[in-house]
């Protein structure tokens, strides 16, 4: 771990800075926590981040001693928990933000900071955060030498979650005959075992699972309904003579977080004619639309909603739709106006 010898760094630096000038110096030593606040993971993971937090206080006593600079503020806080965060630029959105709020000039990270887990984040995180007008550096700290590990811990939760998937798909595509049950479980065995050592960033939970897959069943119905309305509804557009569309690109910003979440809803508004995701940016889907009346349903949320309770539980769906939380209605979320069907004038 090179988080010690990187607060080691930082520190040095604001109390050479504090000693050599008189003006006022802060050091803000903060961990950054890709969760949300209903995340069923978000008490592990924040509390591990408060944890680190813990530990740098000791550090600092251990630094700093007993008589620190008086023109040398310390902070110490957790960033990241009120935001999705997957991309190098989400995280580096999250920096900036707290930077740009507490006016900070200089951001220092760990060189073994990597909330990507095996993928590479570092890198990239510094080529976005040049986009702030802020000086960026990576500690000047010793890293031990290792090789990237592609394999993580095979659990049982990991062998089970796998193993119960793969031998559900390929019953599905089976015509149910006694051999189809035996190469089934002989083919859900080598995928497992093949893929529960690099599957899941996280531990997949034995009790969260089948009460997702619950409420999943519950979902698949109203997505369906949801499809068949839209069907309609665009039927009736295209046999309209007048062809009433409306076609826009709107960015739609969604309470979820988290891959699966995230897919499942992407993935929804697809599936329902009228609306297409286009692309997914940090909380943001641009959405094309077809119909005006398609822009109202998604931002009413019901779709949203409902992955809400498939991934988070009931708790979670009673957050506001976008609509409630200020979208959609003129006020910036339109990103793009396809235009009207018809030859526009040359004027």
């Amino acid at each position: 771990m090179t988080v010690r010898n990187t607060v080691a760094y930082a520190i040095e630096q604001a109390e050479s800075a504090a000693r050599e000038g008189q003006q006022q110096v802060s050091l803000h030593l903060v961990a950054v926590a890709s969760t949300r606040a209903v995340d069923p993971d978000a008490q592990t993971e924040l509390g591990q981040a408060k944890d680190l937090l813990d530990r740098i206080e000791v550090w600092l006593d251990e630094d700093l001693g007993e008589s620190p600079p008086s023109n040398l503020d310390v902070e110490l806080g957790v960033i990241g928990a009120d935001r999705y965060l997957f991309s190098p630029g989400d995280y580096a959105d999250a920096i900036l933000a707290y930077a740009d709020e507490h006016s900070i000039e200089r951001v220092v990270l760990d060189p073994e900071f990597n909330p990507g887990g095996t993928t590479p984040m570092l890198r990239p995180l510094e080529v976005e955060l040049v986009r702030g007008d802020i000086d960026v550096e990576t500690a000047p700290v010793e890293r031990p030498a290792r090789s990237t590990a592609l394999a993580r811990a095979a659990t049982l939760p990991k062998y089970l979650t796998i193993f119960g998937a793969s031998y559900l798909f390929y019953l599905l595509l089976s015509s149910y005959k006694p051999l189809d049950f035996l190469t089934g479980a002989i083919t859900a065995t080598i995928v497992t075992a093949l893929l529960a050592p690099i599957a899941f960033s996280r531990q997949p939970s034995l009790t969260r699972i089948p009460r997702q897959l619950a409420r999943l069943a519950i979902y698949v119905p109203y997505l369906l309904k949801e499809i068949a309305v839209a069907n309609l509804e665009i039927a009736y557009v295209v046999l309209h003579p007048s062809l009433p569309i409306d076609p826009k690109i709107v960015e739609f910003e969604a309470a979820i977080w988290g891959d699966g979440p995230v897919t499942t809803l992407a993935n929804s508004i697809t599936l329902t004619p009228g609306t297409l995701t286009v692309s997914v940016s940090e909380q943001a889907f641009d959405i094309h639309s077809l119909t005006g009346g398609a822009r109202e349903d998604l931002f009413d949320g019901g779709l949203e909603r409902a992955v809400r309770f498939v991934f988070y539980g009931r708790e979670a769906a009673a957050i506001p739709s976008p609509r409630e939380r200020g979208q959609g209605d003129d006020d910036g979320t339109i990103e793009s106006d396809i235009g009207d069907p018809e030859v526009a004038d040359d004027d």
